[in-house]
């Protein structure tokens, strides 16, 4: 295991910039995620620590070791790809054993490791078939132990679960996170999806435009979002802005109404007031908080909770009904959400003014 150390990172791509020097460390057997939409560098900056990309500034530390200039067979990392990368005309067993390809172990001591490794990942009793045999969940799980194998200090996944379905993609992060439990080796998966990086890491990193926008664990994330963009990529459904304008000890809101705000806040006068849908339910107007009313335009039944999209005043504002509450398209409804689970960000810097 060991750590790693992002300082003062940067790639370009001739006079373009794709990674505007970031710093990160990661803590020696720690599980970190980077999330982000596509083109935000996360992938590009997760090759950078393989070597599989050169890097145009700043340095990379693994395990105390500035790696810049050693090859990606001389990092002792493991790379787990999008598209599995096992051989189609080897076994199981034989793709696993790859990773071995250039230890000095006997053939006995290679073949115990590969059994050991196929036992943690449920690959016992496949080790002879062919990958066109295999499950798309099975292939992931003989990239990985192609991986694990060779017993490196940190492993990197690249979007790894993108190409399976979602009882798949559920199943294999369940997998993952119970490997990562067992063997404590400093891993950094990249992903788009907010609700994998919420279900696996350790700590979050929120990337946009080749830049770090915010560090932190996922509830410190979900909870204390620095900016718009966080507050929206973090949590399904996606938080409700709504604008309003500050005055004297709370903010009027352009879909009707006033809500209050903190004195800390009032550092401009044009606001976004956010509130997360599973804190905006059907009820009575409350005396202090966030209250929209409005039509029901689209109901979505999940089972556990019913999500309610109404209009109000051409915003569309999201809202939680509980069990089976379900309320009905065209229905007026009042949603209200308490005072100490509001947010609020500055409307020109997107930047978070405070939440209560």
């Amino acid at each position: 295991m060991a750590t790693i150390e992002l300082n003062g990172l940067i790639k370009r791509y001739g006079q373009t910039t794709v990674v505007h020097g970031i710093d990160l460390s990661i803590q020696d057997g720690e599980f970190v995620v980077l999330v982000g939409p596509s083109g935000c560098g996360k992938s590009t900056t997760l090759r950078m620590i393989a070597g599989l990309e050169e890097i145009s500034g700043g340095e990379i530390r693994i395990g105390g070791r500035v790696v810049n200039d050693f090859q990606p067979k001389d990092r002792n990392i493991a790379m787990v790809f999008q598209n599995y990368a096992i051989y189609p005309h080897m076994t199981v067993a034989d793709n696993i054993a790859f990773g071995l390809y250039r230890s000095k172990l006997s053939k006995s001591q290679k073949r115990q490791r590969v059994e050991q490794v196929a036992e943690m990942l449920g690959l016992s009793q496949l080790l002879e078939r062919r990958p066109s045999a295999l499950s798309g969940g099975q292939r992931q799980r003989v990239a990985i132990g192609r991986a694990m194998v060779r017993d490196p200090a940190a492993f990197l996944f690249d979007e790894p679960l993108s190409n399976l379905d979602a009882q798949l993609r559920t199943q294999m992060r369940i997998e993952i996170k119970r490997l990562h439990h067992r063997l404590g080796t400093t891993s950094v998966f990249v992903t788009h999806d907010q609700v994998e990086a919420m279900t696996m890491a350790d700590r979050i990193v929120v990337m946009r435009d080749g830049r770090i926008l915010q560090v932190g664990t996922p509830l410190e994330l979900y909870e204390k979002p620095i900016d718009v963009f966080t507050a929206r990529f973090i949590g399904s459904p996606t938080m409700n802005l709504l604008p309003a304008r500050l005055r004297d000890g709370g903010a009027d809101l352009a879909v009707g109404g006033s809500v209050q705000v903190p004195s800390a806040s009032a550092t401009t006068s044009d606001i976004l007031v956010g509130a997360r849908p599973q804190d905006l339910v059907p009820t009575a107007a409350g005396s202090q908080g966030l209250t929209v009313s409005g039509t029901v335009a689209v109901v979505e039944t999940l089972g556990s909770e019913t999500l309610v999209y109404i209009e109000s005043a051409g915003q569309t504002v999201i809202g939680s009904a509980p069990g089976r509450q379900i309320p009905r398209i065209g229905d007026h409804l009042t949603l209200h959400a308490p005072l100490e689970r509001l947010y609020y960000f500055d409307k020109v810097t997107e930047k978070a003014l405070a939440a209560q």
